[in-house]
């Protein structure tokens, strides 16, 4: 039994030891890291400013080398609660942002480039793509561990009585050939680029539903004001009106007209809020903080005239989208299984080592055994051919993409440019809205002159207000266009 036991002892410090050699498992210290193996590393939560300089900052990382070790300690993400400044609140009703001249207009310090900061630490579409990246890296250390050994008793002729009995322990281990395991992990490194590309495509999405959320708050906000001016201007028609019935120069349907139209613009005006409440609650869910209270925004609408070409716009989308890096990310993995198909052809091999003590000859024996299939029948030539059949659609994949991301950007293209020369339209010198203006003066005064009706000053009241809404409503269209056409940018910028 001693000679069992040292045997025993023996094959456990052997087993201890067992590694395939050329498949150990090298865990670098952080400050070891290779400075290329680290730009695997995604966070989830960093701040992004806006602008050309913030969407620079949103590129993903070069492409490691794919034989080495990519970094699989990065922290799991937890989602950051975003805390308001006490000053900045604001309670969310009518009276938030009140009509231009009032005292009470609270203010903030919010504006495009800390929404984008907010919704990047919660909103938790960001986090469900970084736990995907931290998956895949997961993926990429279990694929190139070699099988564990196997461990276990051997007994023969029990039933002798002890004479002849034989008893002992045996070790087996497979060995993994034909390098298949670090054909695995070429693969999976293609995979978690893959999902670090799409991760940084996630982002680019959210961030571009903050800033198409932004435009819509701010003409919102814009258009709640537009809407309490015409109320005041509503409101001096009224009191016109009555001051020219009481010296007898007008009828009394001049007053009486001139109030429907107060009372019609005091419905826009809350038509107005309403409108502004809803794309502020829109704008908090894209944040991830639904139970963000409505604040005023800092920003301007009014910009220098965007020059875009088409042909270096789209050049810009084919080469720097996350969409194309992840989908050409993904063909490189397909091409690395198909190797790793090819190999699994090669059988690996499988030893086993017992050792027993023979009670009928007082000695000690041990026995070898090494096994492994003959490739006749299964060579796998389906799974061969499945690789081979999903490389291909990887690539047509790439090729669709490029065809949608085209097709995306002419829409968004059509929209900026029509947007574009209607808010120029508008907004020019002697234009519609300086226009509007003029003729509205022009009216009030003659009106009060008693050289136009009523019906004149009422009807250039809502020519000035539409024109204005039309003018707020082209903007919002280009701004949003410009979002849609920065979102399918990484790294291209709008020149003026």
């Amino acid at each position: 039994m001693k000679k069992l036991y040292a045997i025993t002892v023996a094959i456990g410090l052997f087993t201890g030891g067992c590694r395939t050699a050329d498949n150990r498992l090298q865990v670098a210290s952080p400050g070891d890291e290779d400075p290329q193996l680290q730009s695997v590393r995604v966070s989830a939560v960093e701040t992004q400013t806006t602008g050309a300089e913030g969407e620079q900052r949103i590129a993903t990382a070069d492409v490691p080398k794919i034989n080495r070790l990519p970094n699989v300690s990065s922290p799991t993400v937890q989602p950051v609660a975003y805390q308001q400044a006490t000053k900045t609140q604001a309670p969310d009703n009518a009276e938030a942002i009140p009509a231009p001249g009032s005292k009470r207009i609270v203010e903030s310090a919010l504006n495009l480039g800390s929404l984008e900061g907010i919704a990047l630490q919660n909103n938790p579409a960001i986090g469900q793509a970084a736990a995907r990246v931290e998956a895949a890296r997961g993926l990429w250390v279990q694929s190139g561990l070699p099988p564990n050994p196997t461990f276990g008793y051997s007994g023969q002729q029990l039933g002798s009585g002890g004479t002849a009995e034989q008893q002992g322990a045996f070790l087996g281990q497979v060995f993994i050939t034909g390098k298949k395991l670090r054909l695995n992990r070429e693969s999976a490194a293609w995979e978690i680029q893959r999902a670090q590309r799409e991760l940084a495509s996630v982002r680019l999405r959210v961030l571009t539903d903050v800033r198409i959320s932004y435009y819509d708050v701010l003409i919102a906000q814009r258009r709640r004001e537009l809407a309490a001016n015409l109320v005041d201007i509503s409101l001096q028609g009224v009191q016109a009106a009555e001051s020219l019935f009481r010296g007898e120069e007008v009828s009394e349907a001049d007053p009486l007209r001139a109030r429907v139209e107060a009372g019609t613009a005091r419905i826009l005006l809350q038509t107005s809020t309403n409108q502004h409440q809803e794309s502020w609650r829109r704008l908090t869910a894209v944040l991830g903080v639904p139970e963000f209270s409505l604040q005023r925004l800092e920003g301007k609408l009014e910009s220098d005239q965007l020059r875009l070409s088409w042909q270096e716009t789209l050049q810009q989308v084919l080469t720097a989208s996350p969409e194309i890096t992840a989908a050409i990310a993904n063909v490189e993995s397909t091409r690395w299984a198909i190797r790793r198909a090819i190999a699994e052809v090669i059988p690996n091999v499988d030893v086993q080592a017992i050792v027993q003590d023979d009670r009928s000859t007082g000695s000690t024996n041990a026995n070898l055994q090494v096994t492994l299939p003959i490739p006749i029948i299964n060579r796998n030539q389906g799974g061969i051919r499945q690789a081979r059949a999903r490389a291909v659609a990887a690539a047509q994949q790439v090729d669709r993409l490029a065809l949608d991301l085209q097709t995306r950007l002419a829409t968004a293209f059509q929209r900026f440019e029509s947007a574009r020369n209607q808010v120029y339209q508008y907004s020019r010198k002697d234009g519609i809205l300086e226009t509007a203006e003029r003729t509205l003066d022009l009216i009030r005064t003659g009106y009060k002159a008693d050289e136009f009706g009523v019906l004149e000053l009422l009807s250039a009241q809502r020519t000035y207000f539409q024109t204005n809404l039309a003018y707020l409503d082209s903007q919002r269209e280009l701004w949003t266009s410009i979002m849609e056409i920065r979102g399918l940018l990484l790294r291209g910028s709008l020149q003026n």
